[in-house]
């Protein structure tokens, strides 16, 4: 088996999953920018504090495809530039986003080390410009401020991976929960078609049988006495030796599982090939490209030839029939002709077969015209949509 083409993202897709990230970087350098331009204990901002920004504002951009990478670069940038500027604790925030989703994508060391890495650096920095009274407290509080947030941060993102493991768990359960209901249905619709058969086969099969070789019986006695036997006698033989045929198919149906009755088109000329070892000469014509068929309108195609050939088996007497396949882009067509004996105007009586062959193809949005020919003979036509339409 053929592993499945792997389907690579478009780039406008990239784009548009980046797109939030890239938004929230640019505002938050835009932030950086300006407190550390507004703040009284900062540095004047120079280009390469522009610089270290943009490359945060990059780093924040792609996070979600790179988040250990961008964890890196960001946390390497934010202290640069609070060690240049002395921006405070908003030089942590970019970092802080970065800590959470590489803990929400599984990197939990890489945002351990991060996380530990910037306070280090944060609290060297200030450390090593303390001078005023205040200042020993003032670095205090900043410290445990972005400990606590850091440490937030990091069980943040754990907790939102555990969500979601625990939302696809349940998603997974609900969809195997979802499969052995449908095999279960399918295990009792099959116990259900197999305990039918045995019914059929136990009652109905019996009694047919009965009645069928009572029939043979009184008819060989009739020939034997050198009578000809009534026409409701012969009638009632056949009958009940086609009964029997149309029984032990149907039994043959109920006892096959639903997975293997795969039937369709493509064995059209194989239904032809038995309807000619059964004495019925048979043409078979496709035209067209044969299309990837809903299986439906597939097995309603070849359910229509298997009907009108046996109804030609059957009625037309000693004939020919013509099977046409016709694919076309907006639908399918199936037409079965004969040139028996059936005659124009002669009444058509919609048997169980016929009706059924109506209620198949009318189901699937279809049309169905069965009459007999002008030319004599009879003609069955269906007709599907493939395209939505009648």
């Amino acid at each position: 088996m053929q592993d499945a083409p792997r389907t690579w993202p478009s780039y406008s897709s990239i784009v548009r999953a980046d797109l939030p990230y890239l938004l929230g970087g640019v505002a938050l350098g835009g932030f950086l920018l300006g407190d550390a331009a507004l703040a009284p204990d900062a540095a004047p901002v120079r280009a390469l504090d522009v610089a270290l920004v943009l490359v945060t504002v990059a780093g924040l951009a792609v996070c979600r495809r790179f988040p250990v990478a961008a964890l890196a670069v960001v946390t390497a940038t934010m202290l640069a530039f609070h060690v240049r500027v002395h921006a405070g604790v908003s030089a942590a925030f970019a970092v802080l986003a970065t800590v959470y989703l590489a803990a929400w994508r599984g990197h939990r060391f890489a945002a351990a080390l991060a996380s530990v890495v910037f306070l280090v650096g944060f609290l060297a920095r200030d450390v090593s410009v303390a001078s005023a009274d205040r200042a020993g407290q003032q670095i205090i509080e900043r410290t445990s401020l972005l400990l606590g947030w850091f440490v937030a941060a990091n069980v943040a993102g754990l907790v939102a991976r555990q969500r979601r493991a625990y939302l696809q768990q349940v998603e997974q359960r609900a969809i195997e929960a979802e499969r052995t209901r449908e095999e279960v249905a399918l295990r009792r619709a099959g116990e259900e078609r197999l305990r039918i058969a045995r019914d059929l086969h136990d009652s109905l099969t019996h009694n047919i049988s009965v009645i069928k070789v009572q029939a043979g019986i009184a008819v060989h006695l009739a020939r034997k006495h050198e009578e000809e036997p009534s026409p409701a006698l012969l009638a009632i033989q056949e009958a009940s030796s086609a009964a029997m045929r149309e029984l032990r198919a149907t039994l043959e149906v109920l006892r096959k599982p639903a997975d293997v009755d795969r039937v369709g088109l493509a064995l059209v000329d194989e239904l032809a090939e038995r309807t000619r070892a059964a004495g019925v000469p048979v043409h078979v014509t496709v035209s067209g490209l044969p299309p990837d068929l809903p299986v439906e309108v597939d097995q309603a195609g070849y359910r229509v030839v298997q009907e009108a050939l046996t109804n030609v088996s059957r009625h037309a007497g000693t004939a020919t029939a013509q099977v046409d396949v016709d694919y076309a882009p907006a639908r399918l067509t199936v037409s079965v002709t004969d040139d028996g004996r059936a005659t124009p105007g002669q009444p058509v009586t919609p048997g169980v077969g016929l009706r059924g062959m109506r209620e198949r193809v009318t189901g699937l949005g279809g049309t169905l015209d069965a009459a007999p020919r002008d030319s004599g003979g009879f003609a069955v036509r269906a007709t599907f949509p493939l395209d939505g339409q009648a």
